[in-house]
């Protein structure tokens, strides 16, 4: 067990109360859960990178050879991801590979639940992974009832008199609002038609 590893299994240790408060099995289970990995760049922890780190070398120049230190770091971009069982996309921090093997798993959820915790880099990533088991083991709980084909031919018969009546309120709205702004418009023809009435009056009796 690499050191991170030991220091995560501590800390999840600390949080259930000790050893020797739970059995022996599973805690082993729980040893297996853990990543493996020995190092996990900062920006992993805030993201999906799939193993994708921060990488170092050399640089070697083309004359004389010289070698100067590098590094390489991980093609990260911040991405949408639909999530079904949220029923909402999802803003998160993901590698260009882990892109991939999201589209190959068929989606965010399919990934995370496909993926096994030692292969999660990261606590988040084992968080949404035991949130989207929970999620779905609850789904799996629920019970689904079914309706015959008279009942959802009612249900949905009521569903299209409801937009029918929205879009017959709107229309409605569109019209009385029209109207008055009609009205709005000519009582101010009306105005300006009087005071051009009285300026030509004026206009007349100073003539005179």
């Amino acid at each position: 067990m690499s050191f991170r590893a030991r220091e995560m299994y501590k800390k999840v240790v600390r949080r259930v109360g000790g050893d020797g408060k739970l059995p022996a099995e599973l805690m082993e289970s729980v040893k297996n859960m853990l990543p493996n990995s020995k190092v996990v760049m900062g920006r992993a922890k805030r993201g999906i990178f799939a193993g994708r780190h921060i990488q170092f070398g050399n640089k070697v120049s083309e004359d004389g050879g010289n070698k100067s230190r590098r590094s390489w770091k991980p093609n990260v971009q911040e991405k949408r991801l639909f999530s079904y069982i949220h029923d909402r996309h999802i803003r998160v921090k993901v590698t260009t590979h882990a892109l991939r093997c999201i589209d190959k798993a068929g989606g965010i959820d399919e990934y995370l639940l496909k993926t096994p915790y030692n292969k999660m880099d990261t606590e988040m990533g084992i968080v949404w992974k035991a949130k989207i088991e929970k999620m779905y083991s609850e789904l799996a709980g629920m019970e689904v009832g079914f309706f015959p084909p008279e009942e959802e031919a009612k249900i949905e018969q009521g569903f299209d008199e409801v937009r029918a009546a929205k879009r017959e309120f709107r229309r409605e709205a569109r019209r009385a609002l029209t109207k008055q702004r009609q009205m709005e418009a000519g009582n101010s023809n009306d105005d300006v038609t009087s005071e051009v009435a009285d300026t030509k009056k004026e206009v007349s009796d100073a003539a005179a």
